[in-house]
């Protein structure tokens, strides 16, 4: 697989801890710094991709959009109006 230089800044204390990690784990730091991208683009992509599915899905009609003061309703009633469960003994 082909690679690209990336340069970047990041503060002294995180290139410290940086530093301490490839030596703790015998990998270099670009090793690190490479899985840390692959991490946020996994997670970031994986974000982008169900956000724009439940949007076509609302586009196509086959979800119904709630209204936002209902779901604000629904949160603020969470914790309120439950039975309390009696304590085991």
């Amino acid at each position: 697989m082909a690679t690209t230089p990336v340069s970047f800044r990041i503060s002294r204390e995180k290139d410290e801890l940086l530093d301490k990690l490839a030596e703790a784990t015998d990998r270099p730091k670009s090793w690190h710094l490479g899985q840390a991208v692959n991490s946020y683009l996994e997670v970031q992509l994986w974000q982008i991709r169900h956000i724009q599915k439940a949007l076509d899905e609302l586009n196509e009609g086959k979800v119904k959009p709630i209204p936002h003061a209902s779901v604000v309703a629904r949160l603020r009633s969470w914790g309120k109006n439950r039975r309390r469960s009696k304590t085991r003994r």
